[in-house]
């Protein structure tokens, strides 16, 4: 599972990120635009989204090095991957 979300280069943290900048105030029109400048950049050349997001002046004008780190941490999208596999393999189990 991992490998697979490693596989998008960083992309599937693009909505954490959104949401990031706009809990620090950015609206969410200059955010969105932050976002999808840096996506599509990432995406187009085949880059690592982390590395193109952090060498943005705009965005590391906002987010700490920490914050971003944060943000691109894997564990958020695999936190509850027991709880779910737990629930899903023990359906109809219980009776």
């Amino acid at each position: 599972m991992r490998r697979n979300l490693e596989l998008t280069k960083g992309l599937i943290h693009s909505q954490q990120l959104l949401l990031a900048l706009i809990r620090k105030g950015i609206s969410r029109g200059d955010a969105y635009q932050w976002v999808q400048r840096n996506a599509m950049r990432a995406w187009s050349e085949g880059k690592d989204f982390r590395s193109i997001v952090a060498a943005d002046k705009d965005i590391t004008n906002i987010l700490s090095e920490k914050e971003i780190n944060d943000i691109f941490d894997l564990n958020i999208h695999l936190r509850y991957v027991n709880e779910i596999f737990k629930r899903v393999f023990t359906v109809g189990r219980e009776v």
